[in-house]
Order: structure tokens, then C-alpha cells, then sequence
């Protein structure tokens, strides 16, 4: 399992309350309160007298705020005075969990469930498990679980075949509340150069994975035995669509939701209404996302676009959301703000050294402190060798290297992202020396938390180390296929991760001396000689090409 503080979660909770401003800011305010997650909207509904709140962090801090809001909406909803036009079944309705960045959906079904039954057993509210938490086939789809809403939920959860997941008892305050996790969800709207709504309806019944009533040669719908209409199967599985028509802007417009965007991508559900609209002799003239979108699928857009216009083979991700808000026309309607939109950057990453100016970093490191130091600069070198490889293959135009482009701009990143660990992981020591030791228990336990820290120090040098090797083999790679007039920023490429190496070793060596455990040590030194034994060789093969 990956470290919880890198991962990232979104929570999408929906509340039976629309009508109060004060109720919801008081739900909200125990979101804003846990450290480690960012409140990314709040939607209330008036007429469905019911709000979404979507906010993201790390899944132990998201799953608290998701408990401390459920928590304090019990408190302040009354469902038996609940009226609205939305299904409802509880104060807090429904709360989808949804991996975000460096988590699986196996690991978000596990926090789904520790959420679940910690509302139950101690909140007394009834919950089922849904989506792809859902332990029985009938508790999958919300709708069946929903169905006869909070009026009925009483008599429901009484049956055998309804018994909740957690909480046998009915809440007659609360409801009862559906927890699970799902795939992320992105509503994308596809704009036509038309006012036709049949048009885009009908665009929209060809591509949903649900499709479209099928009919004989004269128009009527058949249906099977059973009267169940039967449907002809749309071209895009995990899509729902339909088509409706602008009055502001008088155009129609395609609206999807993509239910997995790792099924069916953005940049393929837009060529998908492309395709089809222009056999109709309508053209599409951009397109919106509603809400947020994960970076994933925004770079996917990029690097299809990238690849369709033989484009540089080595493109940063920067680049990349560009090209893809230019090419999928994501600034037709509305300005797409990257640093909203997308749900990485709509989390606060103000406080991270690699979001600063270098003069900001500069200033950062010549102050009085010991962090930022030595290791993230060291990952700096890494980033800095990098960004000059990328630009020697693009520069020498090497457009059969879209992979190993793409790659070396992930190793960019990833030593991007250690400049700000490594800093981190030294504020963990300094924090455990911090602590008290007035009696033997307290320095006992001091002592083990300054091994701990000192063992997670080991980590960003030793990780800078091992992704050298990947550097060095790119430079062993195009070091006799570049551009020649590019020999002088390969040289300083070398110069750089050799730089980043020295260091690593460095740090880790310093962190090591103050670890007691001899079988971590151990452990560690002979991963560094097996990763410097495998740099020897490929530094040999290198050569002297681009020594001063």
C-alpha cells in the first residue's frame, strides 16, 4: 500500500439540505477543519433541497471529515420535515469515496468500509455498502438501494434481503445513508454549430453504452417477450448522454457523463461526437468540463493530440494540458481555469518548494534553517538533467521517442516531487526531537520516533538514487544520435545527475548514521551498491563523450 499522505482522495457527499445557507456552512466547516483535505465546492439546490460537497486530501484525513460532516448533518437534519424534489433516503444521502492519484480502488473500498462502520456502530445510522463497495449484486446501483426513499426505508431495512450493512436499526432523524467507493465521474458537454436539439439528442443515442430503442422497418419499437423495450447498444461503453439545447448561448450541446474515463477517454467521447456530427453536417465547436477533472485524464487528452499532430516527442505535462484545453476547445463557452478544474491543483499545494520561483527557492534555502537543504537540491539536479534530455530529443527531433519521451518527463516529475518530500521527511525528524523526555517512557518512545523519522529520511535520497539509473541509461541511449550543436546541455545533463547521485549518497549515508537497526542498515547499503555497480557500468559505456 502506498503512503497515505501521497495519495489522493475525492469525497462527493450529498446532503438532504438545500434551503439553509447556515446548516450547510456548519457541515462545511467540519470539512475545512480537518488538516489534510481542501473543501473544493459546495452546490446547494434549492428545489431539490439538497447540496453536493465535493472536497479531496488524503484518505485517513478525508475519511474523518467525511465522518465529523455525516456526524454534525445527523445533528441539524430532520428527515420526518424533509421535503425536496431530489430521491432521498437520508440527512446525508449518499457519500461516494473516488481514487484520485497513487491510490486503487481496492484500497478506496477499504476506507469506504472503515468509513461505513464507524457511522454505524457510532452515529446508530443505518448504511449500505453501493457501487464497488457493495457486498450483494442488488446494492450496486444506488437507485435499487434508494428506491421507495426515506418514507420507506423503515418497513425496507426490515427485510431479510435489505438488511443494512451496518446499523440494523432504523434512524428516524438520519435515514439511512448508501457509502461506497466509485470511479470518478466527469460530466463533459460537447458544443454543436447549431440550435437543433434533435441533432444532438440524437448523437447522444448513438453513442451512450445504454443506445437506443430498437425499431422495425416502419418505426416501432420492438420489445421482447416480457414488454421490456429492447435496445440497440451505443458505440461508448461507460457513457451516459443526451442531448439538450442552450438558450444562452443558442446552440446545442451533447452532455456526457463519463463514468470511467479509463474506458472511454475525453479526447475519445469528443472525436466520437466529432465523427458523428460532422456525418450530420454539423461541426463541434468546443466543449466544457463541469466541475473537476483528475490530471490523468486531461494529460491522456494531451498526449493523444501530441501523437495525432507529430508533435515533440518529449512534452511536459504543462504542454501537455495546453494543447489538450486547445485542442478539445475546453474555452468555447467559459474560461477553463487549470488551477480549478483540475482536481490535483485544486488542492492547496502553496507550501510545496517545487510550486516556488527559483528565486523563491534560492531565497528559501540560503536562510537559517535546515530545510530546505542538501536532498532537495540533490533532486533538483535530477529534474534539471532531465529537462535538458527532453530538450537535446526534441531539439534533435528523435519523433519516434514519444515513450521514452514521455517517460523521462514521469522521472522528471518524480524528482520534481522529492524536492518537497525530502524537505518533509526532515521536518519529521526535527519533529521528533522535539518531543518531551522528562521521564524514561517519554524518552523511550522519543527514541523510536527519531529511528522511525530517520529510517523515512533514508527514503527520498534512496529513491533519487535508484531512478539515476533510468537517467543515465536515456543519456548512454542518445548520447550518439543527438544533434551535435546539442553536445554542450547533454554534457551538463551528465554533469547534473552525477551531481544528483553524489548527493543522494551523501544523504542517505548521513541519515544512516543515526539508525541503531543493523539489518535496515544492511538492507540499504546493498541496494546502493547494486544501483552504483549498475550506474559503473553504464557510466563506463557513456565514456568520456561529454567530459570537459
Amino acid at each position: 500500500m502506498n503512503n497515505p499522505n501521497n495519495q489522493i482522495v475525492e469525497c462527493v457527499p450529498n446532503f438532504s439540505e438545500g434551503k439553509s445557507k447556515d446548516i450547510i456552512d456548519l457541515i462545511s466547516q467540519e470539512i475545512i477543519n480537518e488538516k489534510g483535505v481542501t473543501l473544493l465546492d459546495v452546490d446547494m439546490g434549492y428545489d431539490t433541497n439538497r447540496t453536493v460537497i465535493t472536497f479531496a486530501g488524503n484518505p485517513c484525513s478525508v475519511i474523518n471529515a467525511a465522518y465529523n460532516a455525516i456526524k454534525k448533518a445527523s445533528q441539524l437534519i430532520d428527515m420526518k420535515n424533509h421535503f425536496g424534489t431530489h430521491p432521498r433516503m437520508g440527512a446525508t444521502d449518499v457519500c461516494p469515496l473516488i481514487p484520485i492519484s497513487n491510490i486503487s480502488m481496492d484500497e478506496c473500498i477499504e476506507y469506504s468500509k472503515k468509513l461505513a462502520k464507524r457511522v454505524g456502530q457510532e452515529l446508530k445510522i443505518p448504511v449500505f455498502l453501493y457501487e464497488k463497495s457493495a457486498l450483494y449484486k442488488n446494492r450496486v446501483n444506488l437507485a435499487n438501494i434508494r428506491k421507495g426513499e426515506y418514507e420507506y426505508m423503515k418497513r425496507k431495512i426490515s427485510l431479510e434481503e435489505w438488511k443494512p450493512d451496518f446499523c440494523p436499526d432504523f434512524n428516524e432523524k438520519s435515514g439511512v445513508t448508501a457509502i461506497g467507493a466509485r470511479n470518478f465521474l466527469i460530466a463533459y458537454n460537447i458544443n454543436l454549430n447549431t440550435n437543433n436539439k434533435k441533432i444532438a439528442s440524437d448523437i447522444a443515442l448513438d453513442l451512450r453504452e445504454q443506445g437506443r430503442a430498437k425499431r422495425d422497418a416502419k418505426g416501432k419499437i420492438l420489445r421482447d417477450d416480457n414488454g421490456k423495450i429492447l435496445k440497440v447498444p451505443g458505440k461508448l461503453k461507460s457513457v451516459k448522454a443526451v442531448g439538450w439545447y442552450l438558450e444562452e448561448f443558442n446552440q446545442a450541446q451533447v452532455s456526457m457523463n463519463l463514468t470511467d474515463y479509463k474506458i472511454t477517454s475525453v479526447h475519445n467521447a469528443f472525436e466520437s461526437v466529432r465523427y458523428e456530427a460532422d456525418k450530420r453536417g454539423v461541426r463541434v465547436t468546443g466543449s466544457e468540463i463541469v466541475g473537476l477533472i483528475p490530471l490523468e485524464a486531461i494529460v491522456q487528452a494531451g498526449l493523444y493530440f501530441n501523437s495525432k499532430q507529430i508533435g515533440s516527442p518529449s512534452v511536459s505535462t504543462s504542454e501537455l494540458i495546453d494543447l489538450a484545453v486547445i485542442s478539445l476547445g475546453l474555452n468555447d463557452l467559459s474560461q477553463f481555469d487549470t488551477k480549478k478544474s483540475i482536481i490535483e491543483y485544486a488542492i492547496n499545494n502553496d507550501t510545496k518548494l517545487d510550486s516556488k520561483s527559483i528565486n523563491d527557492f534560492l531565497n528559501d534555502l540560503s536562510k537559517n534553517t535546515a530545510t530546505p537543504g542538501g536532498g532537495s537540491v540533490s533532486a533538483l539536479f535530477g529534474a534539471l538533467s532531465l529537462s535538458l534530455l527532453s530538450m537535446t530529443i526534441n531539439i534533435s527531433n528523435l519523433r519516434n521517442e514519444i515513450d521514452s519521451g514521455t517517460k523521462i518527463q514521469i522521472l522528471k516529475e518524480n524528482y520534481t516531487d522529492l524536492i518537497t518530500e525530502d524537505t518533509n521527511s526532515f521536518k519529521l525528524v526535527m519533529k521528533a526531537f522535539s518531543m518531551k523526555k522528562k521521564t524514561n517512557e517519554d524518552k523511550n518512545l522519543r527514541n523510536l520516533a527519531i529511528e522511525e523519522a530517520y529510517r523515512k529520511a533514508v527514503s527520498p535520497p534512496l529513491k533519487m538514487l535508484l531512478y539515476s539509473t533510468d537517467v543515465l541509461e536515456f543519456i548512454n541511449k542518445y548520447k550518439d544520435i543527438i544533434n551535435p550543436s546539442c553536445s554542450s546541455d547533454m554534457g551538463v545533463a551528465l554533469t547534473a545527475i552525477k551531481s544528483c547521485i553524489t548527493g543522494s549518497l551523501l544523504n542517505i549515508q548521513i541519515n544512516l548514521k543515526e539508525i541503531n537497526d543493523k539489518s535496515f542498515i544492511e538492507k540499504i547499503n546493498f541496494k546502493i551498491k547494486s544501483i552504483s555497480d549498475r550506474n559503473k557500468l553504464i557510466l563506463a559505456k557513456i565514456g568520456k563523450k561529454y567530459s570537459a
